[in-house]
């Protein structure tokens, strides 16, 4: 028998984990971005139920929210309860159907993710080509429409992985409703940054993320359906292969019957109730115009250290920055110095570009000039500290 004792109350097999403490970040990467102030109080009110009638007018007021963001007066506009990748793979798989085909994009990492969840949808995908840091030219989708007869037509409106916005958005739409083909567009990185109307430009589908151009923590994300994309779900021959994320489900508690689904993250919805209250008393218009006034700031910056940017002005994007890397510097070493030295998150680049750019957010709280200056001058010091 052990003489060793202890305490009531006390397991010595439970492990000792200290208080959180995150490092105090300045996040100008790809996403997240930082969280406004104002946001993470909200995500510290009480919790309520799901189903309670508080929440319930919470509800009403996010979807009205995300209504004036996207610039639609869609019905079927809802926060997905996941992150980005939760909202791309509901528009993709519930308007995707065994044996449909899908035109996706091959100009960027996120053209990649669409193909996947496509595929796994059951459908048949084809590509659109076009080169890693250019948008889609409407003459080369028309070409691959006449070719190929697609169902759905999904494009990256603003590509995180090239900093690349895509121009011509009606041009695109346009013709693939010619066709009688579905819209989906990815605007994960331009929702509440970079000019997108949803109704005007006539996109079927749209779908973003929280934590980027909203300054939101991820967990609850952006999704909007118009009424034909919405008929096209009600009336599938055979169930969309998740059941979390099939909307023909998820539209009796997002609808007028609040009927149970799932338990919502709620205070996630809090957190993004917040962030589109603060979009809306900006105004969507002069949010777009901030961003690009805080980016260009930016690029003027980078181009004073006579670093190239990777997309050409007309096709820039102003959330997303990617910046060439010099010769002979060490991309890796430049993120690392920033983190280290200064606190400072940026990124390296995707898929094709791995290596050859840097990835320089500004985005949401995160696109203040402040920001741009402690960027710059950071960056500078991680040059020359390798000579450049």
């Amino acid at each position: 028998m052990s003489n060793s004792h202890v305490e009531p109350g006390v397991d010595e097999r439970a492990p000792e984990v200290g208080e959180l403490t995150p490092p105090d970040r300045t996040l100008m990467g790809p996403g997240p971005s930082d969280v406004h102030p104002r946001v993470l109080k909200a995500m510290s009110t009480p919790l309520v139920g799901h189903l309670d009638p508080s929440f319930v007018e919470i509800m009403d007021e996010v979807q009205e929210l995300l209504r004036y963001t996207f610039r639609t007066d869609n019905r079927w506009t809802i926060p997905v309860s996941g992150t980005g990748s939760a909202s791309m793979e509901a528009a993709i798989g519930n308007l995707v159907e065994p044996g449909d085909t899908m035109l996706v994009p091959t100009n960027g990492y996120f053209g990649g993710r669409m193909r996947s969840m496509a595929e796994r949808a059951g459908g048949e995908v084809v590509a659109v080509d076009a080169p890693w840091g250019e948008p889609l030219d409407p003459a080369d989708v028309e070409r691959a429409f006449d070719e190929h007869q697609p169902d759905v037509f999904g494009f990256v409106h603003a590509e995180t992985s090239t900093g690349v916005r895509q121009p011509d958005v009606d041009e695109l739409t346009d013709i693939a409703h010619a066709h009688d083909a579905f819209v989906i567009a990815d605007c994960v990185t331009s929702l509440g940054g970079v000019e997108m109307r949803v109704d005007e430009w006539d996109v079927d589908a749209a779908y973003s993320g929280p934590q980027k151009c909203l300054s939101c923590p991820p967990g609850a994300s952006p999704l909007t359906l118009n009424d034909r994309a919405m008929d096209k779900v009600l009336d599938r021959e055979e169930p969309a292969r998740s059941w979390y994320l099939d909307l023909s489900l998820l539209e009796g508690y997002w609808g007028d019957d609040r009927s149970y689904h799932h338990t919502a993250p709620i205070t996630n919805v809090y957190a993004l109730r917040e962030a589109l209250r603060l979009v809306a008393e900006e105004g969507i218009e002069e949010r777009w115009a901030r961003h690009r006034e805080v980016a260009s700031g930016l690029k003027a910056g980078l181009r004073d250290l006579d670093l190239e940017m990777n997309a050409p002005d007309e096709y820039w994007l102003p959330s997303l920055n990617a910046v060439r890397v010099p010769d002979g510097v060490d991309d890796a070493a430049v993120i690392e110095h920033l983190l280290d030295e200064y606190d400072l998150e940026i990124a390296s680049g995707l898929g094709d570009l791995e290596g050859d750019i840097w990835r320089i957010g500004c985005m949401g709280h995160s696109a203040r000039p402040k920001n741009v200056e402690y960027v710059l001058a950071a960056l500078e010091d991680a040059l020359a500290e390798q000579g450049y």
